[in-house]
């Protein structure tokens, strides 16, 4: 030792220096060992994560959603919900009104060619899993009506309104057909009216069987019926105007929805038949802008024998968001 200085002596031991330098760095080494294999572990986690997201938030089909057909969710899913389309055409615009089953009643009875049509629908679930299989029974009930509301001088009547309660048998299936995945097999009865007395009163029953097929953003119904024939028939000719079926498909682009339905008496010596065209675009919230057009016969009861040629604007409640 010097005076005033240490000298330190050099060991000839570099092993001790290492462990003096491991010891001095021992607080650090916990956080740094512990985080690197968290990093490398957390990679494939995080990986799996985001591969297992996409899955669990790929939405259900339009048809799988509108008839609750995945018995995994369908315990959670209400008992009462939409059936059809609900919506109201403040504004629609009817080229060729048809007076004349009034004026059977009101002789002096006149009708205007704007009007308000809308349709409000829905559906309760009676029995789900029927004997422990896919298969749900619905009772449903659509009603529309018509109305005069720019018919001023005639105080704004209610021109004609139908009622449509109806049975449906659901069964849920995994069917590839055509390329098509056929969600949905269903078999019910189906009365229609308008609750009017004569000479204004139209009715029938139905025997109906209907199908859904998907694919991707298409959705395509297929309807069939098998008229019941009363002994007072208050309109013979119904099945000569609407036919035995009608097919309905719709189009999802992001929020908008496109539809058409067709409908064919399959008469080629009197053919009669309808087409319907609509357009729903996004608005707010689940209330999006309506556009519908129609030609053809069977628009309603009361004029299921004339021809119609309407287009109308209003909004209706989106069901497939």
């Amino acid at each position: 030792m010097v005076k005033g200085r240490f000298r330190v002596r050099k060991t000839s031991h570099p092993w001790l220096e290492r462990l003096i330098v491991l010891v001095a760095l021992a607080p650090a080494l916990p956080v740094g060992l512990l985080a690197v294999p968290q990093a490398e572990n957390s990679a494939p986690a995080q990986a799996a994560a985001a591969a297992a997201k996409p899955a669990l938030e790929v939405k259900p089909s339009y048809f799988t959603e509108l008839w609750q057909l995945d018995p995994r969710t369908r315990p959670t899913k209400p008992g009462v919900t939409y059936h059809r389309s609900n919506y109201a055409l403040v504004f629609s615009y009817n080229a060729f009104p048809n007076p004349a089953p009034l004026q059977e009643v009101d002789p002096d009875k006149t009708l205007v060619k704007p009007e308000v049509a809308f349709q409000l629908s829905f559906k309760a679930r009676l029995w789900r899993d029927i004997l422990g299989k896919n298969l749900c029974l619905w009772a449903a009930y659509t009603q529309r009506s018509f109305w005069q509301l720019y018919n001023f001088e005639d105080s704004s009547p209610f021109r004609d309104t139908n009622y449509e309660p109806e049975l449906l048998l659901t069964l849920g299936t995994r069917l590839d057909i055509l390329g098509l995945d056929l969600r949905f097999i269903q078999a019910g009865f189906n009365h229609q009216s308008n609750g009017q007395s004569e000479p204004l009163s139209r009715s029938w029953n139905r025997a109906v069987a209907n199908v859904g097929l998907e694919r991707g953003n298409f959705s395509l119904l297929l309807k069939g019926w098998v008229r019941f024939h009363d002994v007072e028939d208050d309109n013979p000719g119904m099945t000569h105007y609407l036919g035995n079926g009608e097919i309905w498909g719709f189009y999802f682009l992001k929020r908008h929805r496109f539809g058409i339905m067709i409908r064919d008496n399959l008469n080629f010596h009197e053919n009669r038949g309808a087409l319907q065209l609509e357009w729903s675009f996004p608005m707010f919230a689940m209330m999006a802008g309506y556009v519908q057009y129609y030609l053809g016969y069977g628009e309603s009861m009361l004029d299921y024998n004339h021809r119609v040629h309407r287009i109308g604007i209003g909004f209706i409640l989106a069901d497939w968001y």
